[in-house]
C-alpha cells in the first residue's frame, strides 16, 4: 500500500511540474508576446510588451511572440514607366514595426506573412508615385521627396495589417539592360567626336603655333644678322680708319707690322710650302729693318739701267 502511495505521489509530482512548466514562459527584451485563450486575446494579459517572466493557464492559454524591432522588406528590380515614357528599373525597400500585435496575428498570423503583403503594397506605392514623375526628378531633382511620398502611401495601407511603415527608400534606379546598352552606346559615339573634335582642334591649335614660332625664328634670325652685319661693318669701317690712321703716321712701320701679319698667317706649319727666292720682296724684311726705305731707293737704279 505504501508503494501504490508512492507511485501516486510521484505521478502528482511530476503532473504538477508539466503544469507549472506550462504556466511559465518568458518574453525576450526584443520581443512583444500575445496570450491568447481559444484563440482570442485574454483580456487584462492579451498583450505583453515587458520583458521577463510571465504566466499563463496551462492547456487553455498559448502565447504567440512577435519581434518589436525595426524590421524591412526588400522589392526586387521592378520595372516603373516614368511620367516622360521613359522605362527605369527601381530597386526600393521599405522598413516597418509592429505595432498592433492582434491585428498583425489576425491579418497576416507571421513576419513571412507581412513580408508578402507588404512587399506587394510597396510595388504598388512605387508604381503610383514614380509614374507622376520624369527620369530627372526620380533619378535628381525630387527623389527625396518622391521617397517621403512612398512612405506615406505604403504606410496608409500597412496600417490594416497592424505595422507601422518608419522608412522608405530607392536604392538604385537604372534603366533597363536592352536601354541602357543603346544608351551607352549614343554616349560613347558622342564621347568619340568629342574627342575627335578636341584633337581637330588641337591639332589646329599645334600647327598656328608651330607656324608662328618658325616665323618668329626666320624674323628673329633675320634680325639678328642684320644686327651682326651692322656691327661688323662697323668694326670693319672702324678697323679699316685705324690703319689709315696709322699709316698715315708711319707708313714705314704700318708696312712692317702688315709684313709681320702677312709671316704669320703664311708659315703655319704643315699648311704651307713656300719656294721662292730669299731676296724677294716678301722677305725684305729679313736682310734690313729698313727694307721699305731701302727698296724705294732701289726702284730707280733698274729704271735707268733700261734706259741705259
Amino acid at each position: 500500500m505504501k508503494s501504490g502511495l508512492l507511485f501516486t505521489l510521484a505521478v502528482a509530482a511530476l503532473l504538477a511540474v508539466i503544469a507549472l512548466g506550462g504556466a511559465i514562459f518568458t518574453v525576450a527584451q526584443t520581443e512583444q508576446a500575445l496570450v491568447l485563450r481559444f484563440g482570442e486575446p485574454v483580456p487584462g494579459r492579451g498583450l505583453i510588451t515587458e520583458p521577463g517572466l510571465h504566466f499563463k493557464l496551462p492547456l487553455v492559454e498559448n502565447v504567440v511572440t512577435f519581434d518589436n524591432r525595426i524590421l524591412d522588406v526588400e522589392s526586387p528590380n521592378l520595372e516603373v514607366l516614368a511620367a516622360d515614357n521613359q522605362r527605369l528599373e527601381v530597386d526600393s525597400f521599405i522598413r516597418y514595426r509592429i505595432v498592433d500585435a492582434l491585428r498583425f496575428y489576425q491579418t497576416v498570423n507571421s513576419v513571412m506573412g507581412a513580408n508578402n503583403q507588404l512587399g506587394s503594397v510597396l510595388n504598388s506605392a512605387v508604381r503610383r508615385v514614380l509614374s507622376e514623375a520624369n527620369q530627372q526628378q526620380i533619378v535628381r531633382d525630387e527623389r527625396a521627396a518622391l521617397m517621403v511620398k512612398i512612405k506615406d502611401q505604403a504606410d496608409r495601407e500597412a496600417r490594416k495589417f497592424g505595422v507601422q511603415v518608419v522608412d522608405a527608400r530607392i536604392r538604385r534606379v537604372d534603366l533597363p539592360q536592352q536601354i541602357s546598352e543603346k544608351v551607352f552606346g549614343r554616349m560613347q559615339t558622342e564621347r568619340q567626336r568629342e574627342a575627335a573634335e578636341y584633337r581637330a582642334q588641337g591639332s589646329e591649335q599645334a600647327q598656328k603655333i608651330t607656324a608662328k614660332a618658325d616665323r618668329d625664328v626666320i624674323v628673329l634670325k633675320a634680325e639678328a644678322q642684320r644686327q651682326a652685319d651692322q656691327t661688323k661693318g662697323e668694326g670693319d669701317a672702324e678697323r679699316n680708319r685705324i690703319f689709315a690712321e696709322a699709316f698715315g703716321r708711319d707708313p714705314d712701320f704700318f708696312a712692317f707690322y702688315r709684313s709681320m701679319q702677312a709671316y704669320e698667317s703664311a708659315f703655319k706649319p704643315g699648311e704651307t710650302r713656300f719656294l721662292i727666292s730669299p731676296r724677294s720682296d716678301f722677305f725684305r724684311f729679313f736682310s734690313a729693318p729698313g727694307a721699305n726705305a731701302a727698296l724705294s731707293a732701289d726702284q730707280p737704279e733698274p729704271e735707268r739701267a733700261q734706259k741705259k
